[in-house]
């Protein structure tokens, strides 16, 4: 390739310039204050760590089609009411709903801590829990797919990110 044609070349990506280093380090510190991944939620709920509950805030007829094991079932339109009844302040909300398609963890999220919560909503929602291959509860019984292979590894629980 000659120089001029090499010159001629620009990067779509960097088109617009990379966020300097402390930029990025609070972007993406902010993230993950709001977000969790359906891995490290099923890792806190398999090891039973504290300080954590999760909060399935989709409809009575998506709760029986599926649910994550071990959730509270509240859904988005209950939320102020019921949430001060079931939830300790204290203890961080994750809240999911369908998938990536839905805003409903976003306006679930939203309902609890403007009821003064700590929330963190679960990236990838329920859809994510099924296609990574974790067991879920439904009006049927408990669940499991096989892992869906452009979500998650097929040997372990764990992207190892």
């Amino acid at each position: 390739m000659s120089a001029t044609a090499s010159a001629e070349i620009t990067s779509v990506v960097l088109s617009v310039p990379a966020a300097a280093p402390a930029e990025a380090a609070a972007h993406y510190a902010a993230r993950l204050a709001f977000e969790a991944d359906v891995s490290d939620v099923h890792a806190d709920l398999e090891s039973g760590a504290p300080g954590v509950v999760v909060v399935d805030t989709r409809s009575r007829g998506g709760w029986d089609q599926g649910h994550i094991p071990g959730a509270l079932h509240i859904p988005t339109a209950q939320i102020v009411e019921l949430a001060p009844q079931v939830i300790d302040p204290s203890q961080t909300v994750v809240a999911y709903c369908w998938g990536p398609g839905c805003n409903g963890a976003a306006r679930a999220a939203l309902a609890f801590a403007r009821l003064g919560y700590q929330v963190k909503e679960m990236l990838g929602g329920f859809e994510y829990w099924v296609r990574e291959g974790f067991a879920y509860d439904s009006a049927t019984g408990v669940e499991q797919r096989p892992v869906d292979d452009l979500t998650a590894p097929r040997s372990g629980i764990s992207c190892a990110c």
